[in-house]
Parts: structure tokens; C-alpha cells; sequence
């Protein structure tokens, strides 16, 4: 079976892909925008976080800014959008401000939810977690 694979990558090679070029301005091209992609699960374990504590939706777009997640940025109503599934959905408590400023915190649901993604986000391979929060700290584990 190996054999059969690497005759077949060879011909796609030679016959497919013969007049594909990859210029390296491509590939860091491509590079940068993985980079720069954030998955689901991280912004809404970002949002989660920062509803930690109350505070409006643009105070919510402002700290996201700081962090990176650059997702909603000239874009809030995806952002609005996602507040009020989690408003729907039963984890956030909202109220109202005496300026009119709609205000989210989460609720025990809420906490539940992020409580379960932080210990998700634990049991990841060692490996992983190497990646995402740097070498020093597991130096000595692997």
C-alpha cells in the first residue's frame, strides 16, 4: 500500500501539479493568515472571561481588541450577535445602567460553561500545551 502512495504523490507530482508554483511570498502569506485566525473555542473563552465582571458590549469589543481577537473588529454586530445567544441561551445577567448601557455579566450558567472549557482546555496533550503557553514552563516535563 505504501508503494501505491508514493507512486500516486509522484505522478501528482509530475502531471497535477507540475505547473502549480508555491512562491515562499504564498506560503508565509498563507502562514500569516492561520496566524491571525482565531479559533471558535478561543474567543468564546475569551468572552467568557471577560464577563468574568460586568460590563457593556463595546467595553467587551475594546478589551478583545487588547487581547488580539481581532474577529469583530469593524464588525461589533457579529459581536452583539454572540452576546445575545449567550443571553438567550441562559449565561449571562444583563441589566440595564442608569445612562441607558445595557450591561452582561455572567450568571452561574455562565460560569458552569467556563468552568467546563478551562477544564477542557487542561486536559489538552502535553504537547499542545507546550505550544500554547510556551516551553519554560513544561521544560523539565517532557
Amino acid at each position: 500500500m505504501e508503494e501505491r502512495l508514493k507512486r500516486l504523490r509522484q505522478a501528482m507530482k509530475n502531471n497535477t501539479f507540475h505547473s502549480l508554483s508555491f512562491t515562499e511570498a504564498h506560503e508565509k502569506q498563507v502562514l500569516k493568515k492561520i496566524d491571525n485566525e482565531e479559533r471558535d473555542e478561543e474567543i468564546l473563552s475569551a468572552v467568557l472571561q471577560l464577563f468574568v465582571h460586568e460590563k457593556s458590549g463595546y467595553e467587551l469589543a475594546q478589551l478583545l481588541r487588547v487581547r488580539g481577537i481581532k474577529s469583530f473588529e469593524n464588525n461589533e454586530g457579529f459581536l452583539y450577535t454572540l452576546i445575545h445567544q449567550l443571553e438567550r441561551k441562559n449565561y449571562l445577567h444583563t441589566r440595564w445602567d442608569e445612562s441607558g448601557v445595557k450591561l452582561y455579566k455572567l450568571n452561574k450558567n455562565g460560569r458552569k460553561l467556563l468552568q467546563s472549557m478551562e477544564d477542557e482546555y487542561v486536559k489538552l496533550p502535553p504537547l499542545f500545551k507546550v505550544l500554547l503557553e510556551g516551553w519554560k514552563k513544561y521544560e523539565g516535563q517532557l
